[in-house]
């Protein structure tokens, strides 16, 4: 391949990237695994004949997703021995430049982990990124008929977990910032007016870091916890932590006493907190420190 073809070829892939990276994103819930597949696309494409390729995005695409079906066997094995909770690895939406389209929201990733791999592969292909059932169906080497019951299989269970409620950013930013001062300094009574009474925390340490082994539920049971590490910590803020949006949800940046990154984000409903996700494993938040 000549130096112009080539760097014709990389110029088409980076226009094509950020569709390509939301597809491995939401298929792997990691940000590191999402990169690494997209440079193993990249090469498999400079190994093409690119003139023969007549669409070039639903050829990477359909690249990508058989990538990432390769990436969910072994994945969902180590996801069997993870230790603790799993979290997917947290993405910084708050640029309006870098902001992934659709929905990277934890939930809807946890939604999509409960999915078979090619459950998931047909419902973001068909139902996120607007691919028709034939589309579909050639990306994954099955019938139309065959990917239909899959997309329609994946919807019932995405749809019973996604989020309903919107919050305005306003309000958003003042709980999270009100919730961590609160539970960084112990202010129970503070917390109890911030968080509903069927409240659900899950954290992530992945074993490398101090974390909850089980979700925790019920507003009691997540404030003893509070007001524990709030006594173990001393009770006062991190000396440096900041306000963001991860995964479309408002959430704070920390760094911790140990001096490794933690993210936490909330669900808001009715004005309440409904859901803390705590990830701590420093595999999934090194990236964010940069942004800290």
């Amino acid at each position: 391949m000549s130096h112009q073809a080539q760097d014709t070829g990389t110029d088409t892939f980076l226009l094509v990237r950020p569709r390509l990276f939301a597809v491995a994103y939401r298929m792997l819930g990691s940000v590191a695994d999402a990169e690494d597949i997209l440079q193993e696309a990249y090469l498999r494409w400079q190994s093409v004949s690119q003139d023969d390729v007549r669409d070039v995005t639903g050829y990477l695409v359909r690249v990508v997703t058989r990538l990432c079906l390769d990436q969910l066997k072994s994945a969902r094995v180590k996801r069997e021995t993870y230790t603790g909770a799993w979290l997917p690895e947290p993405l910084l939406t708050e640029d309006p430049t870098e902001r992934i389209d659709h929905d990277v929201s934890v939930a809807l990733l946890l939604a999509l982990e409960r999915l078979t791999p090619l459950e998931r592969a047909a419902f973001l292909l068909h139902d996120v990124f607007g691919d028709s059932h034939e589309e579909v169906a050639n990306a994954l080497d099955r019938s139309p008929s065959a990917c239909r019951q899959l997309v329609s299989r994946a919807r019932r269970h995405v749809q019973t977990e996604r989020p309903r409620s919107h919050v305005a950013p306003e309000e958003s930013r003042a709980l999270t910032e009100a919730f961590f001062r609160a539970s960084k300094t112990g202010d129970m009574a503070a917390l109890t007016q911030l968080l509903a009474q069927d409240v659900e925390l899950v954290s992530d340490g992945g074993g490398k870091a101090t974390a909850a082994l089980n979700p925790i539920y019920g507003r009691d049971k997540v404030m003893r916890l509070a007001e524990g590490l709030a006594r173990k910590s001393g009770a006062h803020l991190p000396p440096r932590w900041r306000f963001a949006m991860l995964n479309g949800l408002p959430a704070i940046l920390s760094l911790e006493p140990e001096g490794l990154v933690q993210a936490t984000a909330l669900e808001i409903r009715n004005g309440q907190i409904a859901k803390v996700y705590v990830i701590r494993n420093p595999e999934k938040t090194a990236h964010l420190a940069k942004v800290l």
